[in-house]
């Protein structure tokens, strides 16, 4: 018989040949799922149209309203609300034999009473007993400011005007610069931003910034503002603590007109357990949409976990995915929690140092063909969108191509790259820095895999955790960051600040993120208002007058991070081909690379400098410094000067002036 031919990703990566048939199987189950999904709907676009069937809609043909509901095990299902006064059994639904339920509300009869506005919900009976709940497809929650309860609101809004019809996303998939962000905390007040003040202050900002891709955090509604956005309660409603549907629309019309593509943070890795709010025993049993038992509870999040091989889950997920497309014209996802989603086990205490874990009984096979779905789905209904995949696993071919083997992310998140960043800056001294282990760390990656590298995310910013320039700085950004003095701790933590993003940017990968604030080293932690901080708002905001001002050092750091930014725009740094080593020193800890025709030199050296250092270059030749991190503006000593010509010797080296903790761009001239 003749044996079957390899997928690419085999081919291409010789250490997964002993595992070439569960490659294999796991493209057949694909084939097999799409196959089955075809023969119901005809294709996966057409099956992900659940939130126009169920839900609430007014039916022209019917002259009314129509809302239906997915409810198998209930034994009875009340709408009520505002339009009939919050009676709960004036209006039964009705029950078909595949566990739909259905009510039909005449305009004639109910046009002043169902109105734009106007809240409900709907009263189930299962086997958890009788419970009040929001609608599964429900389009915007909303909760009432004295008892803190959600419900369900009707929200008839007239069209919305689109005028990004001329938006490329093609400078965002060639090289993705991403500003991470959270609308609620990205402004200065002390309270929650609104999606209108995000359009109006903060997008001028990050276009200013140069960033051509924001990642939109906690835009799906939930009911705990400090969950950041990750226990989701109401899959298909834009959360109305930032403002109206229209006002998000508009955010992301407005980001389209600037040439920012917007990319939003999906979390179909778990659901809230509540009750109240969410999906969680919505027929009355455990199982409607979570997996049953233990299986369907996250331990480490006390969360719900979904059954990807339910056909009725995959619709509403899949469904899920084209509403946020095509209602708010997002550019795609950064899938929260893939780790999570893919593994039985949830990545829970796993350290993944072995090859059998991606491919043994703990993976769960159904959660993998999700995946390749929901990426399946993405591309079809937007062939120029961006899917990026936040895993610590590492799994093998996770942003490669279906058909080679994958599971169809565009990207996916180098998370290995900010641990390393902490663990060297939390266990060693400056003078213990590896660069044998920095090189390997920013350069070991999947050679036909793109990944989105980062030095920190909203995850380092966190109470409990520290940002970079807090632990560079410490307590000393509180006191010394004037312009006016010098301290030692922050002339180390400026300079290293600098150093550390722009090797990760320029080494780390095909992809750069940034999280809101982080550029200019935000001085204080993110703490969300709870009982424990007596609800403050302090901690959740942006100070960007810190880099409004000329006698704080923050508008040095904001001024390197555009210039950062400005280098790898003008170079197509990241969509070049991977670094190339040209010189690496242990001891002087010095490194250098060649990538998009620049010579990069860092030296990560605390105490020396050092004169006529020779590194050899690709080609001979006149050299020029472009960009250097010791220059006056950007915080440094003036110890370099960019207008001096480097010519190569007879050994086609340049030699420089390499002074200590300090970086260079150089550019052949002629």
């Amino acid at each position: 018989m003749k044996e079957p031919e390899k997928l690419n990703l085999v081919k291409d990566e010789p250490w997964l040949e002993s595992y070439a048939p569960k490659i294999s199987d796991r493209y057949h189950r694909f084939q097999a799922s799409l196959k089955e999904i075809e023969n119901f709907s005809g294709s996966i676009t057409e099956f992900a149209r659940n939130h126009e069937f169920y839900g609430i809609h007014f039916e022209a043909w019917r002259k009314g309203w129509v809302y239906r509901e997915w409810a198998p095990a209930a034994e009875a299902l009340y709408f009520f609300g505002d339009f009939n006064n919050w009676d709960r059994t004036s209006h039964p639904m009705k029950k078909s034999p595949r566990g739909d339920w259905e009510i039909f509300l005449p305009f004639d009869e109910y046009k002043d009473r169902f109105v734009h506005g106007s809240k409900v919900k709907v009263h189930v009976i299962g086997a958890n007993g009788k419970l009040d709940r929001i609608p599964a497809y429900i389009r915007r929650a909303i909760q009432d400011e004295k008892s803190h309860d959600f419900a369900g609101q009707l929200w008839f809004e007239k069209e919305f005007n689109w005028t990004d019809q001329s938006f490329s996303l093609s400078r965002s998939l060639h090289q993705p610069l991403i500003y991470e962000c959270h609308v609620g905390m990205a402004q200065e007040k002390l309270g929650v931003g609104t999606y209108q003040e995000f359009e109006e202050i903060t997008l001028p900002k990050i276009k200013e910034a140069g960033y051509n891709t924001i990642q939109m955090m906690a835009i799906m509604e939930h009911p705990y503002y400090g969950s950041f956005g990750y226990h989701i309660s109401n899959f298909f409603a834009p959360t109305s603590r930032f403002g109206t549907p229209e006002e998000l629309k508009s955010l992301v019309n407005k980001a389209h007109e600037l040439g920012i593509a917007v990319v939003m943070d999906i979390v179909h890795s778990h659901a809230i357990k509540n009750t109240n709010e969410g999906l969680n025993e919505f027929d009355g049993s455990d199982h409607q949409y979570f997996h049953p038992g233990a299986k369907g509870y996250h331990e480490g999040w006390d969360s719900k976990v979904f059954d990807y091989a339910k056909w009725e889950v995959k619709q509403f997920l899949l469904s899920n995915i084209r509403y946020w497309l095509e209602e708010f014209h997002f550019d795609g996802f950064r899938f929260d929690g893939v780790t999570s989603i893919m593994y039985q086990h949830h990545g829970l205490f796993m350290d993944f140092d072995n090859v059998d874990l991606y491919f043994n009984s703990q993976v769960d096979e159904d959660a993998i063909v999700y995946l390749q779905l929901a990426n399946k789905l993405i591309h079809d209904l937007k062939p120029d969108s961006l899917s990026i995949a936040e895993d610590v696993s590492g799994m093998p071919g996770l942003s490669r191509k279906i058909e080679d083997g994958g599971i169809g992310f565009d990207f996916r998140m180098a998370m290995g790259v900010p641990d390393y960043w902490i663990k060297t800056l939390k266990h060693k001294q400056d003078e213990e820095w590896d660069m044998f282990e920095l090189w390997h760390q920013l350069s070991n990656r999947p050679a036909k895999e793109r990944s989105i590298c980062y030095a920190e995310s909203h995850d380092q910013a966190l109470v409990g955790d520290k940002t970079l320039a807090f632990r560079l700085m410490d307590k000393e950004m509180y006191f010394s960051m004037s312009v006016l003095e010098q301290n030692l701790v922050i002339d180390r933590g400026i300079a290293l600040h600098k150093l550390i993003r722009m090797i990760t940017l320029s080494l780390g990968g095909e992809g750069y993120l940034n999280f809101i604030g982080n550029e200019f080293g935000h001085p204080e932690w993110i703490d969300f208002p709870r009982e424990g901080n007596n609800w403050s708002y302090q901690h959740a905001r942006r100070q960007w007058s810190l880099i409004e001002d000329p006698l704080l050092r923050y508008g040095q750091l904001n001024a390197w991070d555009k210039e950062m930014i400005q280098l790898a725009n003008e170079y197509d740094i990241l969509a070049s081909k991977p670094a190339v080593q040209l010189h690496l020193d242990p001891d002087k800890k010095i490194l250098a690379y060649e990538r998009a025709g620049l010579i990069f030199v860092f030296s990560f050296n605390p105490t020396a400098s050092f004169f006529g250092f020779a590194i050899r270059v690709l080609e001979e030749g006149n050299y020029k410094i472009l960009l250097n991190s010791d220059q006056k503006e950007f915080g440094g000593f003036e110890r370099l000067d960019n207008k001096i010509n480097y010519p190569t010797d007879k050994n086609q080296c340049l030699l420089a002036y390499v002074p200590n903790r300090t970086m260079m761009v150089f550019k052949k001239v002629d």
